[in-house]
């Protein structure tokens, strides 16, 4: 009985070892890097063309996030994106273009549901905790800031 359990055991092994997807961790670091890289390098012609156009580099700055967010959310719904994050990993998940899509592909996903329990509430399955997270940790930081400059410590 055992011996027909290990050998089951062992078959279970060998099944799992072939369909389990092998990674190379250098070939893995190199697509998110390139990747990576290539968003970095549309926003930074983004930045330069604003302030070649006379925008104060700040205002640059916030155009240059608002067009990378748009061309990320547009990619989205063009179902372009997922396929650059498929390839590119971390590369293109980390920047402010993959928190845009991120937020989008919910809301695209479920828009046949509707407005509100479809789009509305679907949009913020990855926004909302990061949102979330962003203000308390904010406000912890204010009072804690407010409580010091009341003591005399800032």
């Amino acid at each position: 009985m055992d011996e027909k359990k290990e050998r089951q055991q062992q078959k279970y092994n060998d099944y799992v070892k072939q369909v389990t997807p092998t990674h190379n961790l250098w070939w893995n670091m190199v697509k998110a890097f390139v990747t990576g890289g290539i968003i970095c390098i549309i926003g930074q012609f983004i930045l330069n063309t604003c302030v070649s156009y006379g925008m104060e580099k700040e205002t640059a700055g916030s155009w240059c996030s608002m067009l990378l967010i748009l061309l990320s959310v547009v990619l989205t719904g063009l179902n372009i994106y997922p396929s650059v994050a498929n390839w590119g990993g971390a590369g293109a998940l980390v920047p402010i273009t993959g928190f845009a899509n991120g937020v989008a592909a919910p809301a695209i996903e479920f828009q046949k549901e509707g407005q509100i329990f479809g789009i509305g509430c679907k949009i913020f399955t990855i926004a909302g905790p990061v949102i979330l997270y962003g203000v308390f940790s904010s406000w912890i930081a204010g009072l804690i800031y407010w409580i010091g400059k009341m003591l005399g410590m800032f």
